[in-house]
């Protein structure tokens, strides 16, 4: 593919083996990570949505040192665990299940009305694990990545090099509260993973190449991504 030299795309005959390949991937990544300071824990980034999900079903098997690792969303809605909306929901469902089950989850959500009134204390327990050691990512056709929006209110302070590491989001259409990782939390990655399919999304990310960070958030976590994708 054209566009960033630092990016690299692995392109699979269908889902079935994206979703091996690329769990086999973060699970290597992972113990690497792990074998690196074998007293330490490591982070874990994961969207939400449906990708994923096969993703999940093969990774939370594999055999790994499950109680070391911590797993964060990489933006989450605004709404409880048993919402059909939420990507928590989706997480303990497909990837906190199996061996993985021993996994540290850390949230994006806890009971309050607003995101605003509780991100300090959703940020104390993220920022002591940070940096990443593996986030997975997923891009919409609208080239946004995590909750980071084209128009969104807060899109420059999200993409800023001094940004937090949670920012409370409106999505432009709906104005949906979310919570998100900021570009520069998911940049600070050991390793960056981008899973998208079908022709529309590699559509939306050939634009992305040649649009800036502000039209195109996606195009801010892209240097030093692979992108996995399949039809």
């Amino acid at each position: 593919m054209e566009g960033d030299r630092f990016m690299k795309l692995e392109t699979y005959p269908d889902e079935e083996m994206l979703a091996i390949d690329l769990a086999n991937t973060i699970a290597g990544e992972l113990n690497s990570a792990l074998m690196q300071d074998e007293s330490a824990r490591v982070l874990l980034a994961v969207p939400g949505g449906t990708s994923p999900g096969p993703v999940f079903d093969d990774l939370c098997a594999a055999d790994l040192e499950w109680e070391r690792i911590d797993v964060v969303l990489t933006d989450e809605r605004w709404v409880p665990e048993d919402d059909p909306c939420s990507n928590t929901r989706l997480v303990k469902e497909r990837l906190l299940t199996a061996r993985a089950a021993a996994a540290r989850f850390l949230p994006l959500y806890t009971a309050a009305h607003e995101p605003e009134e509780v991100l300090a204390e959703l940020e104390s327990m993220i920022g002591p694990e940070l940096p990443i050691a593996v986030a997975l990512m997923g891009m919409g056709p609208d080239m946004h990545v995590a909750s980071l929006f084209p128009g969104m209110e807060g899109l420059e302070q999200a993409l800023a090099p001094d940004a937090p590491i949670l920012m409370a989001v409106r999505e432009p259409s709906r104005q949906e509260a979310r919570v998100t990782l900021t570009a520069r939390v998911l940049n600070g990655a050991l390793s960056k993973h981008l899973l998208i399919s079908g022709d529309e999304k590699r559509a939306a990310l050939e634009r992305a190449l040649k649009l800036p960070p502000e039209e195109a958030p996606v195009q801010a976590v892209l240097g030093g991504t692979t992108v996995h994708w399949t039809e």
